[in-house]
């Protein structure tokens, strides 16, 4: 193993980890895997993300203090904002383009479809606040009186899941914020208590960029001890990331063992976990796959002509096998901080700055399938989505990726968020838990691609790209 490339050795423990889940279902041994296996899993995830925080606070403030022009700041802040909504805009524009194209809501069964709609309408009826826009009431046509039983039975159980209620009561906090909440939550109220929390990076980083800006208006003498401790600590959590990545392909082993042995008990569970909601599964999956292999590498080419398809992917892939592992942008975090770096060339002070914010503000990937899930919901329930609605869509799924904490399943809160804005059942949501942390894990590589390809283009722009890497490639 220790001959083999970084990335081919992740790729074989993420095999070994899906084969070894899948005998695990079949022998019933998932009880021994959750024992024995799933904890090193847990603990791989806890190693970065308990190095993310540090090394992102660090980071910043060794990034930002080594600015030659304090104005350069700024330029680079307003060029990686830009470049991130463009993308997320970009992402959410893309899911809505295929979902409306190849209709998967419409492959349900038309039986099952009529009693969707209902079920719709009960819900419509029964909460007062929403109203039926497409005109339709199926709930009054005679010739559907038989189903109308069994569909207030079912829409009753929609709402009574407790992991439905949770979601939604969290969607509800998110929505009872004033206007000027995300920007109130920017600022800590105690540092100390943000660095122990992986939601509050907003705020480490908003730290980080204070400390490093004040450290450029004091005198040189002043500043410079502090600045060699924070430059040395840095390194040191460098080094605490490349450490762990040395048993990575083990972590990963039994981090797919354990996720997919908590999925289901038995192999036939297993496999029907992964034809489940097949048609909507396919459509994001597609999605993510065009952004990932199409959308960024394009960009990309467009402003480092040198760096060629094969070497980006070659390049980043390390970080993008570790984000489908850990589903996690911020436990990915040090590890698509080294990428950038040591493979694409990035300087220190662009990877510092730029991949922090990313992997806090930068959702692609979740704002693809919040723009899927909705019309395909929607599709499925026979609701008829007005371009003005699917607008709705974008703005709002674009807004609340800023806000998706970048830790696993984050992107079902703001899910619910996006359905009401567009007077949708949230407890909708329930419908696609059975396939959500597949897709999770694969919008987690994106979202992470996203960031790795952003801070490419922004050190080009910047001039801090070193070039002369991809002169053999």
């Amino acid at each position: 193993m220790k001959k083999l490339a970084l990335h081919w050795q992740i790729i074989i423990g993420l095999t070994l980890g899906i084969i070894y889940s899948l005998l695990s279902s079949a022998f019933g041994w998932n009880k021994f895997t959750q024992d024995w296996i799933d904890p090193f899993g847990t603990i791989f995830i806890r190693l970065l993300k308990f190095i993310a925080v540090p090394l992102v606070l660090f980071s910043i403030i060794s990034g930002v203090s080594s600015l030659p022009d304090p104005s350069k700041l700024g330029r680079m802040g307003i060029k990686t904002l830009v470049a991130y909504i463009t993308t997320t805009v970009a992402a959410v524009g893309l899911g809505l383009l295929l979902v409306n194209i190849l209709q998967p809501g419409s492959y349900i069964e038309e039986n099952q479809r009529i009693k969707n709609r209902i079920k719709y309408e009960i819900w419509v009826q029964n909460t007062g606040e929403a109203e039926i826009l497409d005109n339709k009431h199926l709930l009054q046509d005679p010739k559907y009186a038989d189903m109308i039983a069994d569909a207030t039975t079912a829409a009753a159980g929609e709402s009574s899941s407790d992991v439905v209620q949770s979601r939604m009561q969290d969607a509800e906090s998110f929505k009872d914020a004033g206007p000027l909440q995300f920007f109130v939550d920017f600022v800590p109220d105690n540092i100390f208590a943000a660095l122990t929390d992986s939601k509050k990076m907003l705020q480490v980083i908003f730290f980080g960029i204070f400390f490093g800006i004040t450290l450029l208006f004091l005198p040189q003498a002043t500043t410079q001890p502090v600045i060699n401790l924070v430059n040395g600590i840095n390194e040191v959590f460098l080094k605490m990331v490349e450490m762990v990545m040395q048993a990575a392909p083990f972590f990963v082993f039994a981090l797919m063992a354990g996720v997919i042995s908590k999925m289901a008990g038995t192999l036939g569970e297993v496999i029907e976990i992964f034809k489940a909601l097949l048609s909507y599964s396919v459509v994001v999956a597609l999605g993510l796959a065009i952004m990932i292999f199409v959308f960024y590498p394009i960009l990309v080419r467009m402003f480092v002509k040198q760096l060629n398809y094969g070497t980006f992917f070659k390049r980043i892939s390390p970080a993008q096998f570790l984000a489908f592992s850990t589903s996690s942008s911020a436990a990915t975090l040090p590890v698509t901080m080294e990428c950038v770096r040591d493979n694409l060339g990035v300087s220190s002070n662009v990877t510092n700055f730029v991949l922090p914010i990313g992997a806090t503000v930068n959702m692609d990937g979740t704002s693809l399938y919040q723009a899927v899930a909705v019309v395909f919901l929607a599709q499925m329930h026979m609701v008829d989505l007005t371009l003005s609605q699917q607008l709705v869509i974008v703005v709002t799924a674009t807004l609340a990726s800023i806000g998706s904490a970048a830790v696993p399943s984050a992107g079902l809160v703001m899910l619910i968020v996006v359905l009401q804005s567009v007077e949708l059942n949230p407890a909708w949501i329930a419908i696609i838990f059975p396939v959500d942390r597949i897709l999770d894990m694969c919008r987690t590589v994106v979202n992470v691609t996203g960031d790795m390809s952003v801070s490419t283009i922004i050190a080009k722009t910047e001039n801090e790209i070193n070039l002369d890497l991809y002169k053999n490639e």
